[in-house]
């Protein structure tokens, strides 16, 4: 992958080698200002770097400036169809505009959004997606990779046209070897930073198993500056989602790791309740660290042996152990309770 050019959206730096952000989008009606702000607060704390929400009319576009005024993080204005919505939301004070290629309309329709973007001096998200290719490269080539970035760099190219340079780019389809080839060709194709994602991914599991193969495979590769794991559900599941594929590529190193085993028939308590539990607890905490939760006491402790703390069961008694070593054994009734003792140390350490 080329290396990409660095923006900024609205003190958020994206792009050129800067941690890869979260983004994740309201599901409120955004002329619905304490609703959106409620929901913009909670992912925020959640981990959400960048909020997006629809403009559907004036009232949303109106919207935007109280909702700025209440929230801590940058907000991208989401424009189908109407130029005109799409400037009056920069007017009214986004952070960055998205615009769709298939649907924002001509030349000259761009050219209004570009003069407008350059004015206020944000950067703009060009937004293609597979059910949204420009008619002329779908005749062309086909839907597929080609004809999606195509008519991504179409656009791209009318912005430059009319000076404007700080772009994000993003190629999304519903098919996962779909998006994978579009980004891939697109990461070849622009120095711009890429908002990787899977478009209508579906519910939470199928969802979260469609964004963790594909995304996972571009982040592996380089690709990608900003993410959204689109989720048919809450949108803080979005942010969890995202947060455990950028841990799991390595890409986010800050957090706790939840190891665990799958059980086997050697395991004689109940392992499976208490690593799910650390996992809750721990998922908020910024901090590097490894902890085991380990079905039985033969293997655990030095299949474990490169985490900070961790435990492992017998019939009616457990062992705690730091770095494969055992350093306490408590009976089973009071396991959880003194691991959490703990987990609590370390963390507060």
């Amino acid at each position: 992958m080329n290396p990409t050019k660095k923006i900024n959206v609205g003190g958020v730096l994206v792009g050129g080698g800067e941690k890869v952000k979260i983004q994740s989008m309201c599901t409120t009606r955004t002329s619905d200002v304490e609703s959106t702000v409620r929901q913009i607060e909670t992912l925020t704390i959640a981990g959400c770097d960048i909020i997006r929400v629809s403009v559907l009319d004036e009232n949303d576009a109106e919207a935007i400036t109280a909702i700025k005024e209440r929230i801590s993080i940058p907000l991208v204005a989401d424009i189908h169809f109407s130029y005109k919505l799409a400037v009056s939301a920069i007017e009214h004070g986004c952070d960055k505009v998205r615009i769709n290629p298939g649907n924002i309309g001509s030349e000259s329709a761009v050219k209004i959004v570009a003069d407008c973007i350059r004015a206020h001096k944000i950067p703009v998200r060009v937004g293609a997606n597979t059910g949204s290719i420009e008619k002329e490269f779908l005749q062309k080539y086909g839907k597929n990779e080609i004809s999606l970035v195509e008519s991504a760099l179409k656009n791209v190219a009318w912005l430059e046209k009319y000076g404007v340079n700080d772009i994000v780019v993003s190629v999304k389809a519903s098919d996962v070897p779909l998006t994978v080839k579009a980004y891939t060709l697109l990461s070849e194709r622009t120095d711009y930073p890429l908002h990787i994602g899977v478009t209508e991914a579906g519910t939470e599991q199928t969802a979260i198993v469609k964004s963790s193969v594909a995304l996972g495979a571009l982040l592996l590769n380089g690709i990608g500056d900003t993410l959204r794991v689109s989720i048919t559900d809450d949108p803080i599941k979005e942010i969890y989602a995202a947060k455990r594929i950028l841990r799991a590529v390595g890409a986010d190193s800050e957090f706790v790791d939840v190891i665990s085993c799958p059980t086997c028939g050697r395991c004689l308590w109940n392992s499976m309740e208490l690593a799910k539990k650390v996992t809750e607890y721990t998922e908020k905490f910024s901090k590097k660290l490894k902890i085991a939760v380990m079905g039985c006491v033969v293997n655990g402790p030095g299949e474990a042996k490169d985490c900070d703390i961790g435990i492992a069961g017998a019939e009616d008694y457990c062992v705690i152990f730091k770095n494969g070593q055992i350093i306490r054994r408590v009976s089973a009734d009071c396991a959880e309770r003194e691991f959490f003792k703990e987990i609590d140390a370390i963390i507060n350490d």
